[in-house]
């Protein structure tokens, strides 16, 4: 048995069972023994940018890590942009990327690298097995801090480490997975004074398990018995959302939108949150949303039992009684006309079946989604976290893989989604339930308003060369064709209906893609 049979075996024993990849020469080892293994599923991803952010999709749906495959420090730095977003959103992942052999590595091939310092500022947790005896032990403790902390754990194994001897066939023990530590009741009696100090104008900024189904139940029973508001990030890792389930006000990107949003919020409690901050630096605007004074209290953060100190607060408040939650009245009437972000998302709230996943990388189309999405039937919401646009199909790919017998609904912005537009390709030849509708506006609309934003009105030729996307106009059906996934085009709220009805159709299987041409 060598190295890359001790790795393989170690991430089964401990339910990573999926390796999205993009191998390489130096990795061949890792491959030929992930070959002898058909427990394990391996996903090729035609670059690594789709490689991470499936990834990060999957475990988002899954509840657990996969494992990726990368080629060396070049490869790494192709997933680099997306295991940045997988690191904002805290999502488990073993990060596993291929070295030269160690004695190999003083002769500078053109290969080398400084992989270490690459992938430091991405992961959460790093380490480089040093031999083949080293490679059990490193994979399990990586398993652990992935699952723990949680986030992103980056394993460097050098070919050597690959393919020296471990030793005979041995027994592995799943590893021990630490349970979330628990809250100070320091922090839980701060937080229930500060909420009933404030009443209505406290709010609760919830991420991670303070989205899910469970969570928001206790945090509406806060709400319903102190008035205080629920929140969630402009950038949501993962929600359970839909009929049925406690609503909650997302803050807007916009940051005039952000601050009106919290313009009457007098104290903020973090669940599982950090505190909300402008997107970026705007001159004459603040950095910090919250109004002047008014503090942020932590309750919970990442790797804490966020689920028992939103119950230990609600407790400490005395809220017993069930939240009200509200069924908005069903929408009738299919929209016409133009193709406007009011009109797809009214579509795409009416037609979305249960339990589908929402993959939103929409960015400036599509806005209004997630709030006409609260009156569709229970769905997930996943969204970019980390502003490194390119998220898209490969997510989508990975949330499928994640959660299979689900329709995932993939909201994609032109512009960011041919950063990693193969993750159609990915879709095709796992022959995954994916509808994408890419929102065809054209242009880098974000920059637009960005440019906006800064007081730039008028765009001369330069800006609008970097800016606009139609000279010429991508082809988004061929484009599908090509990677193997059907496709139509559209140009009228009628027509996107119509094609949208079809695609989500149930007895329909596999990628689908609409390219929806913005009026």
């Amino acid at each position: 048995m060598n190295g890359a049979d001790r790795l393989c075996d170690t991430l089964l024993a401990n339910g990573v069972d999926v390796c999205f990849a993009n191998p390489g020469t130096s990795e061949m080892h890792f491959v030929a023994a992930l070959d002898r293994r058909p427990r394990m599923r391996c996903v090729l991803g035609l670059f690594e940018g789709v490689v991470t952010a499936a990834a990060d999709g999957y475990a988002r749906m899954a509840g657990t890590p996969a494992a990726t495959l990368l080629h060396t420090g070049p490869g790494l730095a192709n997933g680099l942009a997306n295991l940045h977003n997988a690191r904002r959103a805290r999502t488990p992942m073993v990060n596993v990327v291929g070295d030269h052999a160690g004695y190999h590595l003083p002769y500078d091939a053109p290969l080398t690298s400084d992989i270490d310092s690459l992938a430091r500022p991405m992961s959460h947790w790093l380490r480089r097995c040093t031999g083949p005896d080293d490679v059990g032990p490193a994979a399990a403790a990586a398993i652990v801090a992935a699952r723990s902390h949680p986030g992103v754990a980056t394993l460097v194994l050098p070919a050597d480490a690959a393919w020296g001897d471990a030793g005979g066939p041995a027994d592995i023990a799943p590893a021990q997975i630490p349970a979330p530590r628990a809250v100070p009741e320091e922090r839980v009696a701060a937080a229930a004074e500060a909420i009933r100090r404030a009443g209505p104008r406290a709010g609760l900024l919830l991420r991670h398990e303070g989205l899910r189904a469970d969570g928001l139940e206790v945090a509406g029973r806060i709400a319903a018995a102190t008035g205080a508001r629920l929140f969630a990030p402009v950038q949501i890792p993962r929600v359970e959302a839909g009929l049925g389930r406690v609503p909650v006000t997302k803050i807007p990107y916009a940051i005039d939108l952000a601050l009106k949003c919290l313009a009457e919020v007098d104290v903020l409690v973090l669940v599982g949150a950090p505190e909300p901050v402008a997107f970026f630096a705007y001159p004459g605007k603040p950095s910090r949303l919250l109004p002047e004074g008014a503090p942020a209290l932590l309750l919970a953060e990442p790797g804490e039992d966020i689920t028992g100190a939103l119950a230990a607060l609600a407790d400490r408040l005395g809220a017993k009684a069930p939240p009200e939650v509200a069924r908005p009245a069903p929408l009738e009437g299919a929209p016409s006309g133009d193709l406007t972000d009011a009109a797809l998302s009214r579509s795409i709230a009416m037609l979305m079946p249960e339990g589908a996943i929402v993959v939103d990388e929409g960015l400036t189309t599509a806005r209004s989604a997630f709030d006409l999405l609260k009156g569709a039937p229970p769905h997930d919401y996943l969204m970019l976290t980390g502003g490194a646009i390119g998220m898209g199909p490969g997510a989508a790919a990975g949330a499928a893989l994640g959660a299979p017998g689900r329709k995932v609904v993939a909201l994609q912005a032109d512009g960011s989604g041919l950063y990693t537009v193969q993750g159609l390709w990915t879709q095709a030849r796992e022959k995954l339930d994916v509808v994408t509708i890419v929102f065809s506006n054209r242009a880098y609309a974000i920059l637009q308003r960005e440019m906006r934003n800064v007081g730039v009105t008028e765009f001369g030729e330069n800006a609008k060369r970097m800016m606009q996307i139609d000279d010429p106009a991508v082809d988004w059906v061929s484009l599908a064709n090509g990677f193997g996934v059907e496709g139509a085009a559209v140009e009228t709220a009628e027509g996107f209906h119509a094609v949208l009805d079809y695609a989500l159709s149930r007895d329909r299987q596999g990628p689908f893609l609409i390219e929806a041409v913005m009026a």
